[in-house]
């Protein structure tokens, strides 16, 4: 994997990027810098990285002269308001604006430097995290429906608002909610009266995603376990309520993330008289189940 790093001068935001990359990727990537109009890498952000333990007193700056991003798999421009450079080629472009440190400011200090530099350092690092995180993202449920529920407090006016934003009534609604739908953007969105109730399941305060099918639900259970993924609930068919084959998960925060099917004609037909949930992967079953 090939990364360049690029704003105007190469001097402190794409030199404390390159140096970041170069610790987070080790041997996973070759990682460069350059700039439009490059000078000489800025002395606070060679203190900035320092102060984290990593030596770039060593860099110079480049000129974006002769470089083709068809040469990198990222090219990457981290400024805000000034005009970026620009290079030809096909490749993957991520734009990070991020505030440039330096400053013609006579009033800054050196102090007000170090945490300008430190904050610009700290702002490229975080940015590499998530990039780290989803370079090897495997594939995950295959959605045919997104579900989202919010509360609200004044289940009249949100009515109406959400029906000037989405274009569309509500498919149906109560004194306690609105089913909005439009199928041409996959999407199945709740309004909920505001009851002061902790978010769960049971009170449909969560996210979801329509996997259509049984096998789906199944299919995104194994997925979650590969990747490592909290399962709240293992893959089940309910049949109180809205009957579904339903998966539960949880997010990094703790949010829950429903992945549901509605059942066919068929998979109805055959709701057992005492309606108890029907666990679809072997072992998943509560004990006393």
């Amino acid at each position: 994997m090939r990364i360049l790093f690029l704003c105007v001068a190469n001097s402190a935001r794409s030199q404390m990027a390159e140096g970041l990359a170069r610790r987070r990727f080790g041997d996973r990537a070759e990682v460069a810098s350059a700039g439009s109009q490059p000078t000489v890498p800025n002395p606070f952000a060679i203190e900035a990285m320092a102060d984290i333990g990593i030596d770039i007193s060593a860099h110079t700056s480049k000129p974006v002269a002769g470089l083709n991003a068809a040469d990198f798999d990222y090219v990457i421009t981290l400024c805000a308001e000034e005009v970026c450079p620009w290079l030809p080629g096909t490749t993957h472009r991520l734009h990070w604006p991020i505030d440039d440190p330096a400053s013609d400011d006579p009033d800054l200090t050196p102090e007000d430097f170090r945490a300008r530099f430190a904050a610009a350092r700290d702002k490229i690092d975080m940015r590499l995290t998530i990039l780290d995180g989803l370079l090897d993202v495997p594939p995950g449920p295959k959605a045919q429906e997104f579900h989202a529920s919010i509360r609200v407090g004044d289940l009249p006016r949100s009515t109406r608002f959400y029906s000037w934003l989405l274009g569309v009534w509500p498919k149906d609604w109560t004194h306690r909610f609105a089913t909005f739908l439009r199928p041409d953007l996959n999407l199945n969105f709740v309004l909920l009266v505001s009851d002061g109730k902790t978010l769960h399941q049971d009170t449909l305060y969560h996210l979801g995603i329509d996997v259509g099918t049984k096998d789906g639900v199944i299919d995104a259970y194994d997925r979650a376990i590969a990747e490592g993924v909290t399962v709240f609930k293992p893959p089940r068919t309910t049949w109180r309520g809205t009957p579904l084959h339903e998966l539960w998960l949880k997010d990094p925060d703790g949010n829950l993330i429903e992945i549901y099917a509605r059942l066919t004609d068929a998979e109805l037909a055959m709701m057992p008289d005492d309606k108890n949930e029907d666990y679809l992967v072997d072992g998943t079953e509560p004990a006393h189940a």
